[in-house]
């Protein structure tokens, strides 16, 4: 899923800001990263970040991508999504939004909604912590992968998992 061009271009200008107040410098691999993941909505992988940049910038290194998303996380250019022992996604819609996942190939959209913005938490996630933020995740099967398996439907909860991402 692509992004339209005045959104790259306006993504792209708060990244050169927050680099340049925060002190950090704008190399040109930090630019390319960032733009790899600014330029789609899929929220890729670092892998898929690592090959995106590799085909302009054929010398960048997996490691390089790997720190460059993570201090891309730490400035709040980017958001991560999914729990940290599966393979990262990383996210530069920082906009109040919402994700689909497929649960056969891992397919992830955003999607927007006024209801789900207003979510009302039960009072226990106190006991957790401070909540920052809140992003609703609803797993299911994508159309592709519908098609697919039409005949073989996987039994999976209807609940819908609310998931909270708070910023270190």
């Amino acid at each position: 899923m692509k992004i339209n061009k005045r959104e790259i271009e306006r993504r792209i200008g708060r990244f050169n800001e927050v680099c340049r107040n925060s002190g950090v410098k704008l190399t040109h691999q930090r630019v390319e990263i960032f733009r790899e993941v600014a330029q789609t909505g899929d929220h890729p992988e670092a892998e898929r970040v690592y090959n995106g940049v590799r085909e302009r910038m054929p010398t960048i290194s997996l490691d390089t991508v790997y720190r460059t998303l993570w201090l891309l996380r730490d400035l709040g250019l980017i958001n991560t999504l999914g729990p940290p022992r599966e393979r990262t996604r990383f996210d530069a819609n920082l906009s109040y939004h919402h994700h689909f996942v497929c649960i056969r190939c891992g397919l992830t959209r955003d999607f927007y909604s006024d209801e789900l913005d207003e979510l009302k938490l039960p009072e226990s996630v106190k006991d957790f912590g401070y909540v920052e933020t809140t992003q609703v995740e609803v797993k299911g099967v994508c159309l592709k992968c519908a098609v697919r398996g039409k005949k073989t439907k996987p039994t999976i909860s209807r609940k819908k998992e609310v998931k909270s991402w708070a910023r270190n």
